[in-house]
């Protein structure tokens, strides 16, 4: 069942990343980040004027089963190719993890300008023919944790 609720879901192109959890998939709009100008008077007190738009992502992969799915699978969809199509679309990929606490999940932070760009980034990602290709070459269906962030404004990252 969720081998074809994970090709369902991809295969209708989604724009905002494979989690399944409703803001991922549109239902609800996913949370401001990126300068303080780009924010509410409630969440911008802290952030700082030049932050970028930070996004954690924590995938878990399901366990390989009759050769779809598996960490190992993830990862080396992330070392081949993944990585270099987010920085192709302008995301900058700032450092991708094992979590040892968990070794069935992959944890990888991007950067983007602010809200928008991340928005743009996400659109020609999942339309790019050679993402559409590398996860049909390793089809890992996952579960996913997102988290969006600004930076506050004593953060040596921005």
């Amino acid at each position: 069942m969720r081998r074809i609720l994970f090709k369902l879901i991809t295969v209708a192109g989604l724009t905002f990343g494979l989690s399944f959890s409703s803001s991922v998939l549109g239902a609800d709009a996913p949370p401001p980040c990126g300068p303080a100008g780009h924010l509410s008077d409630d969440l911008s007190a802290n952030v700082a004027s030049d932050s970028r738009c930070f996004e954690i992502r924590m995938y878990t992969a399901e366990p390989i089963k009759d050769g779809v799915g598996g960490i190992n699978n993830l990862h080396q969809r992330f070392r081949e190719k993944e990585v270099s199509i987010f920085e192709k679309h302008g995301a900058e990929v700032i450092a991708v993890w094992q979590k040892l606490d968990d070794p069935n999940t992959l944890v990888w932070m991007l950067a983007y300008r602010d809200r928008a760009h991340r928005t743009e980034v996400w659109a020609a990602f999942a339309a790019d023919p050679e993402w559409v290709a590398l996860r049909e070459k390793y089809p890992v269906p996952i579960s996913a944790n997102v988290f969006m962030m600004s930076a506050s404004d004593y953060s040596n990252l921005k």
